[in-house]
């Protein structure tokens, strides 16, 4: 089998993984894009180890390796990854990155830091003084 064929469908693979990290909104489907991506990389190292193991005398087979070690690496990335997006569907009660974005920034939030906000936190209200007396 040729060296292209694995190579083409790999990068296939990554171009889908890729779509879809950047275009959705659910966080559970980016994590399966994310995966998709490693997957492809998976599959050129293996592709690659095995094109190289042709013309090497010696066969070290390290792609296979490096593939063994990635999937370990994302199958914590994904128990991690899921836990943290069920935390999050807890507390806020959806798992759209658009709303969560939208929710982790309150439109009160000003970057002007001037003195005129300083003073008015520091300032005491006098209708709660009153009010105490």
């Amino acid at each position: 089998m040729h060296l292209v064929y694995p190579a083409v469908l790999s990068a296939l693979l990554f171009c889908t993984g890729l779509y879809g990290v950047l275009a959705r909104r659910n966080a559970i489907l980016v994590l399966m894009s994310v995966e998709l991506m490693l997957n492809a990389v998976n599959l050129n190292l293996v592709a690659f180890d095995v094109w190289l193991s042709k013309t090497a005398a010696e066969t070290l087979h390290s792609g296979q390796a490096l593939t063994l070690f990635t999937i370990a690496i994302a199958a914590a990335e994904i128990g991690i990854g899921l836990a943290i997006v069920l935390a999050v569907y807890r507390n806020r009660g959806t798992s759209d990155i658009d709303r969560l974005r939208d929710a982790a920034e309150s439109p009160d939030d000003d970057t002007d830091d001037g003195p005129g906000r300083d003073a008015a936190v520091t300032a005491p209200d006098p209708g709660k003084a009153e009010a105490t007396a």
